[in-house]
């Protein structure tokens, strides 16, 4: 395919990147957040995204409920089950090593995965709500995504001043800083573990709503976002929630272009081509610090 920087198809391949960018970097932020408070990485996190997109497909479509009343239902469901896995799963596991961390919250991966199987079958599902889309100088987006991708920003500035201007903000960051020090300040950690869960399971929760918008729902969709979400968090820095929102959307732009030259999954090619010459260059991550 010849190359012209006046191509439209290039520039809108190149926006519907950071469309795509943006939901990537929202997926991201409640992966990053629980690893920087509690240290440990939740394997099954799209898992919960995936159970959010369940219940909003439900309560809409089955149920009947307005669809803004179905998000706010599914963000809670999910923040439910974010606290729940923390104090039936994580916390029991607290102080033990990372690869027993990990083969816990793998195992509760595929325990969701195969009850999802079971009670929902393979079937892919749709919600069915079409916003259409929106024509500018001959380029064409999907409305859908640019309100997942509105809503995306808004949620990481929000989350942003949360954790800078509010007192449980400031007491999360405090704590993902030393764990020590914040018990000798009358901070319980066992308290902002378990609010930290919750807060990860809502941003969960709201990126089921936005990808509900823009998939089907099936069980293995978690397969589909889990890995790349994983692999943003590590290129960013785990627990970096500015480099993880940076590799966002350098993996976004990577599978858009590699799509729009070759095909989809050559643009996946790409993009764990480069996240593994990264981790050769820089395997702290873009932002992440050398322990």
């Amino acid at each position: 395919m010849e190359f012209s920087l006046l191509d439209p198809f290039l520039w809108e391949t190149v926006i519907q990147g950071l469309l795509f960018g943006g939901v990537l970097a929202l997926l991201s932020l409640g992966l990053n957040i629980i690893f920087g408070v509690i240290d440990v990485v939740w394997i099954c996190y799209a898992e919960l995204i995936m159970l959010g997109m369940y219940t909003i497909y439900f309560l809409y479509t089955d149920f009947g409920v307005p669809l803004p009343l179905a998000f706010l239902a599914g963000i809670l469901v999910v923040a439910v089950l974010g606290a729940l896995l923390h104090h039936l799963v994580i916390r029991p596991i607290l102080h033990t090593e990372p690869i027993n961390q990990l083969l816990v919250t793998g195992g509760v991966l595929f325990f969701l995965q195969g009850l999802a199987t079971m009670m929902f079958s393979v079937e892919f599902r749709n919600l069915g709500v079409s916003f259409g889309s929106v024509s500018v100088a001959e380029m064409y987006f999907p409305v859908s995504r640019i309100i997942a991708f509105s809503v995306s920003i808004v949620a990481v500035v929000a989350l942003w001043l949360f954790l800078k201007k509010t007192y449980l903000g400031t007491a999360i960051r405090a704590i993902s800083q030393d764990r020590d020090v914040m018990p000798l300040m009358g901070v319980s950690p066992r308290k902002i573990y378990l609010v930290t869960s919750a807060l990860g399971g809502g941003l969960a929760g709201l990126g089921a709503c936005l990808l509900v918008l823009l998939y089907d729902i099936h069980p293995a969709i978690g397969l589909t976002f889990g890995p790349i979400t994983f692999m943003v968090c590590v290129l960013g820095g785990l627990g970096n929630m500015i480099g993880g929102f940076i590799a966002a959307f350098i993996f976004a732009e990577f599978i858009a272009l590699g799509g729009f030259y070759a095909e989809v999954e050559w643009g996946y090619v790409l993009a764990f081509v480069f996240f593994i010459v990264m981790m050769f260059i820089r395997p702290q991550g873009i932002l992440g610090s050398k322990s």
